[in-house]
């Protein structure tokens, strides 16, 4: 097992941001469950203060940088939801926050972490181009960097919710994890295995540019195109020069399951008729992996619905729509 990360961090983490982060619940989904003959429960990161599980990762990395690397203010790329994560951190702490963003980012994403405080920088048309632009900010104004996943503290931070999954259901059989730069499954991995290597890692993602999925593949971290897609937080390159996720994911992670837009709509559908959920489509990609029949013999399931930071237009043409589901 990875030794850059260890369980020990996880719970390092936990007790840092305890007061600064929710722990979400774990419910039981009787549709899923009812479904697929198996108990089904859903993990509600979505309920998480800023709307996603990136706000544990966040605030874990802000809180271990020391005073002088607080003043110089922080910088990060951003899908969104780790920028709206760092600039509430961020807020809460009297720091100042810089957020890059490529323009494929929805524009409810955008305002929301304007509203708490952050500078924002949109530039270029993926999350590889606007971390150029980080890059650039660093060298001119000496900000200190905290990535979106690819950190330790950041890594740790997302496994607090691992450590909650075991705390709430310690006979868990199966997780299922979006899957996008690695930060969040590597973290709720190392909680699982360590607890028991019986427990099964499945990471799931779009069909439309996962480049984890595809690094995974190929045995070593590639670039992919980055293509517009409803789970636009699962977006975006791992690095080239990736230092601790890819390798956590080769080690931990038992398999990658790839579901399609259609699958992905159908998802948002049923958690909001069906749970009462609103879910974006990144948080709602474990549920299109049940509803399609993508994970054999499950056993005893949690499902982390990850956000609900979803443009609200897109989400009522979404659920108006007649789906696979048989619903109107």
């Amino acid at each position: 097992m990875t030794q850059d990360i260890r369980l020990i961090d996880l719970y390092r983490a936990r007790h840092r941001i305890r007061s600064h982060v929710l722990h979400t619940p774990l419910v039981a989904s009787e549709s899923l469950s009812g479904r697929l003959g198996t108990p089904v429960h859903l993990k509600l990161e979505c309920r998480q203060t800023t709307g996603s599980f990136k706000l544990r990762g966040a605030t874990n990395a802000l809180l271990a940088l020391d005073d002088a690397a607080r003043a110089r203010g922080v910088i990060g790329v951003s899908t969104g939801n780790h920028g709206r994560a760092l600039a509430y951190a961020a807020k809460q702490l009297g720091v100042r926050a810089v957020i890059c963003m490529s323009r494929l980012v929805p524009s409810n994403k955008v305002e929301a972490i304007r509203a708490l405080g952050a500078e924002v920088h949109i530039t270029g048309a993926s999350q590889d181009e606007a971390e150029q632009e980080v890059a650039r900010l660093i060298g001119t104004e000496g900000l200190t960097l905290l990535p979106p996943f690819d950190h330790p503290h950041v890594i740790a931070g997302q496994g607090t919710a691992g450590l909650e999954i075991l705390d709430d259901l310690p006979s868990v059989d199966t997780v299922l994890v979006p899957l996008s730069g690695g930060g969040l499954i590597a973290g709720v991995a190392l909680a699982m295995k360590s607890a028991s290597r019986d427990i099964r890692v499945i990471g799931v993602t779009m069909e439309r540019g996962c480049a984890m999925h595809a690094s995974l593949a190929a045995g070593r971290p590639v670039q992919v195109e980055e293509l517009e897609t409803l789970a636009d937080s699962l977006g975006g390159g791992i690095g080239l020069d990736n230092r601790h996720t890819f390798r956590m994911a080769q080690e931990l992670v038992d398999e990658t399951v790839l579901v399609s837009e259609a699958e992905i709509a159908q998802a948002i559908r049923h958690a909001y008729r069906e749970e009462r959920l609103i879910l974006e489509g990144s948080g709602s990609v474990g549920i299109a992996a049940l509803l399609s029949g993508r994970v054999e013999n499950p056993g005893t399931t949690v499902v982390l619905a990850s956000g609900q930071n979803i443009d609200m237009a897109l989400h009522r043409q979404l659920v108006c729509e007649q789906g696979n589901d048989g619903a109107t």
